[in-house]
């Protein structure tokens, strides 16, 4: 195995994603990544499973498929492969992530007025270090929307696609009463563990720091 010293240029990092907003909160802390690797996979619940473990799981998944890819096997062997999932849930109750308006309506009014919680797996997979994982946990309280409140979010059209219904770094901040933990989870990546994981892995992440200085 190559020696991945901190200022090992051939160290290449994939983010087995095509969000951008997980690409954003990287590159706010500085890190860009070499190659982005969307992957398509069926992100549904198994029979009884838990929020947790889903975000768990599916992150891992990710970062199998990009794995697999072409263009990742050839970036060489120092290669990094990032990966994350974000599900929303209510107690054991996952809120899947809508397609359509009466999906999201439903979501907003499912955490209209309570807690609910956001979990997101991040999985690393580290040359010479194998796979490591993480799930972040943070609880989030809305207020209580108003019939105004869900039919003026739904024609923003923020909320396709996103866990829970809702983009928390647009609009629907302002129905946000309360967050304990990390924020930066909530939007899908939370840094804090990310990029401990990417340190403690061997990625040199402050040798990106020194360069862009």
């Amino acid at each position: 195995m190559a020696d991945l010293s901190i200022a090992d240029t051939r160290v290449k990092l994939v983010l087995a994603s095509g969000s951008p907003r997980r690409l954003a909160l990287l590159e706010q802390v500085g890190i860009t990544p070499d190659l982005l690797s969307p992957t398509a996979l069926d992100e549904a619940p198994r029979r009884n499973e838990a929020p947790r473990t889903l975000a768990n799981r599916l992150a891992r998944e990710k970062a199998d498929l990009a794995g697999r890819e072409r263009k990742v096997r050839d970036l060489g062997p120092a290669t990094f492969i990032l990966a994350a999932d974000t599900v929303v849930a209510v107690g054991r109750r996952i809120i899947p992530k809508p397609e359509t308006l009466d999906e999201a309506a439903d979501a907003l009014r499912l955490i209209s007025g309570r807690s609910h919680k956001v979990y997101t797996g991040v999985c690393l997979v580290a040359p010479g270090k194998g796979v490591r994982q993480r799930v972040v946990e943070t609880k989030v309280r809305f207020k209580r929307l108003s019939r105004e409140d869900i039919e003026s979010y739904l024609m923003c059209g923020e909320w396709r696609g996103k866990a829970g219904g809702y983009a928390v770094q647009g609009r629907a901040e302002a129905f946000v009463r309360h967050i304990s933990g990390s924020y930066s989870n909530v939007v899908g990546l939370p840094l804090y563990e990310t990029v401990s994981l990417l340190i403690g892995s061997g990625y040199p992440v402050y040798f990106t720091w020194f360069n862009a200085a």
